[in-house]
């Protein structure tokens, strides 16, 4: 079989599957923003142990139990406050532990990485088969 038809094939399988990745990711943010409980956390600071840059955000569900979330090391970019802030957190009402954080930026990056991705997958199908 000749390796240009393979390579696009991979190509175009993989970017088939960010572009279903990348749909999952906008309707889950979708719904989050149409069906979401939305609170306030405050962000508090990470064990002194801890290498990753940012806070983690503590919030509270309706029933009062407490959860932490981790927006991870880019969580500044994402509109995370300084330590001490209080941020808007949305989750789905019967699953707290699956919170984002209430931002553009932190709704939609993983979608806007997973079309990234296929927009690159795709691409490289393209120059290969030309």
């Amino acid at each position: 079989m000749n390796a240009q038809v393979v390579l696009l094939a991979l190509c175009t399988g993989l970017g088939f599957g960010f572009l279903l990745a990348a749909v999952r990711a906008l309707s889950t943010a979708a719904a989050l923003w149409a069906r979401g409980r939305r609170v306030t956390g405050r962000v508090t600071a990470r064990a002194a142990t801890d290498r990753t840059r940012g806070g983690l955000v503590v919030f509270s569900d309706h029933l009062g139990r407490d959860f932490v979330l981790d927006p991870g090391p880019l969580g500044p970019f994402c509109g995370l406050p300084p330590v001490g802030g209080s941020v808007p957190v949305v989750h789905a009402r019967e699953r707290p532990t699956r919170a984002r954080l209430w931002t553009t930026r932190h709704l939609l990056a993983p979608s806007f990485g997973w079309f990234l991705s296929a927009t690159v997958a795709f691409g490289t199908g393209i120059v290969t088969a030309g």
